[in-house]
C-alpha cells in the first residue's frame, strides 16, 4: 500500500470516527435531558390501566386466598366481547378458584362454555368464580380436590360428565409453588409436594380427561417463563414447568390421531395469589418490576390466550405448542 492510499484511508477513518462521535454527542444530550424517569415509567399497552410496583407488603398464608389479596386481581375482562367461540363446549379448570383460572372461567363463559371448577380449599374464592360464572349467563359445577390423588382426577371428569354430559376441554392449571434461596434447604418434602401436584396432577387429569374427549376436544396447560428459562430460587419448580413444556409437546403428539390438541401457555408474572403465598413481603412489593412492561400481567391479560387455543375456530391448525405471555424479553 503507498503512502498516498495509507493517507486516505486514515483519514477516512479519523472522518468515521468523528461521525461516531457527534452522533454519540447527540443521544447523550437527549439522554441527559430525559434523565432517568424514562426508565421509571411503566408502559401502558392494555385497553385500561394496569396497577404498577410497588404494591403494599404482604404475604399470605398458603395455597392464597385473591380475597386477601391487595390490589385486587384483575379478571373480568370489561372490554372482551365474547363470539361464541366455545358455545356448547364443557371446560374442566384446575385451580379455577383464583388467578389465572378465574379469569380463564370467566371468559370460557363469555365464549358460550358451561365451566367445572377444581380448588384445593379455598372455598371463599370458589364460590365467587361460581358467581362470576353464571353472571355470564352459564352454569358451573365446583368440585374441591387434591390433584395429586389419582382417584380424584378421576372422579372429577366423571363428575363433569356427569352434570354436562362430555368433557370437551381440559385446563391444567393448578401449582404449588415455594422458593428456596440456597439449593441444599430443598428438602424431600418440599421437592415431592411441587412435583405431584404441577406434574402428577396433569398426568393424571390428562389421562382421565383423554379417554372421555371426542376429536375436537382441546387440553391447555399452564406452564411458565421458568420452565424456559428457569429460576435459581425455584429450581423444583422451574424443573416441573420445562416437564409441563415436555409433557404438552409429547402428549400433543400422541393425541393428535384421536382429534385432541395438546398446548400450553407460559406466562411470565402475574398478579394471583400464588407469589404473595411465596415470597416475602418486601418482594412482592416488587413483584414484576423487572420487566420490560415494569409490572406483572393481570390475570384477565393471560386469559384470552386460553381462549385462543381451547378453541378450534381460532387454532385448529396448533398443536405441541407452548404460548409465551411473559410480557417481553
Amino acid at each position: 500500500m503507498t503512502q498516498a492510499n495509507l493517507s486516505r484511508h486514515e483519514a477516512a477513518g479519523d472522518k468515521t470516527a468523528k461521525r461516531h462521535r457527534e452522533i454519540q454527542a447527540k443521544i447523550d444530550k437527549i439522554d441527559k435531558h430525559k434523565g432517568s424517569s424514562a426508565k421509571k415509567n411503566a408502559p401502558q399497552t392494555g385497553a385500561r390501566a394496569y396497577p404498577v410496583p410497588p404494591f403494599p407488603k404482604q404475604h399470605l398464608k398458603k395455597p392464597g386466598l385473591e380475597a386477601e389479596l391487595t390490589p385486587a386481581p384483575m379478571y373480568d375482562a370489561p372490554y372482551y366481547e365474547g363470539s361464541k367461540k366455545l358455545d356448547g363446549k364443557v371446560a374442566l379448570i384446575t385451580g379455577g378458584d383464583s388467578g389465572i383460572g378465574r379469569a380463564v372461567a370467566v371468559l370460557y363463559a363469555r365464549e358460550g362454555a358451561s365451566v367445572v371448577i377444581v380448588h384445593l380449599d379455598e372455598e371463599r374464592d370458589a364460590d365467587k368464580t361460581k358467581k362470576l360464572v353464571e353472571k355470564e349467563g352459564r352454569p358451573c359445577l365446583v368440585i374441591a380436590g387434591d390433584v395429586r390423588k389419582r382417584d380424584f382426577c378421576h372422579d372429577a371428569v366423571e363428575q363433569t360428565i356427569k352434570a354436562f354430559g362430555k368433557i370437551d376441554i381440559l385446563v391444567n392449571n393448578a401449582a404449588f409453588q415455594l422458593h428456596t434461596d440456597d439449593f441444599e434447604d430443598l428438602d424431600e418434602q418440599h421437592f415431592d409436594e411441587t412435583i405431584k401436584t404441577n406434574l402428577y396432577g396433569y398426568f393424571f387429569l390428562a389421562q382421565a380427561a383423554a379417554r372421555k374427549m371426542k376429536p375436537g376436544s382441546a387440553i391447555v396447560n399452564t406452564g411458565s417463563v421458568t420452565g424456559l428459562v428457569g429460576s435459581k430460587n425455584l429450581i423444583d419448580y422451574s424443573m416441573t414447568k420445562g416437564g409441563i413444556h415436555a409433557f404438552t409437546r409429547a402428549l400433543s403428539g400422541n393425541l393428535l390421531p384421536r382429534g385432541i390438541r395438546v398446548n400450553a401457555v407460559a406466562p411470565g408474572p402475574v398478579w394471583t395469589p400464588l407469589n404473595p403465598a411465596d415470597k416475602e413481603a418486601g418482594d412482592v412489593s416488587k413483584f414484576g418490576s423487572d420487566t420490560p412492561m415494569k409490572r406483572p400481567a393481570q390475570p384477565e391479560e393471560l386469559a384470552p390466550a386460553y381462549v385462543f387455543l381451547a378453541s378450534s375456530h381460532c387454532s385448529s391448525y396448533i398443536t405441541g405448542e407452548i404460548l409465551p405471555v411473559v410480557g417481553g424479553y
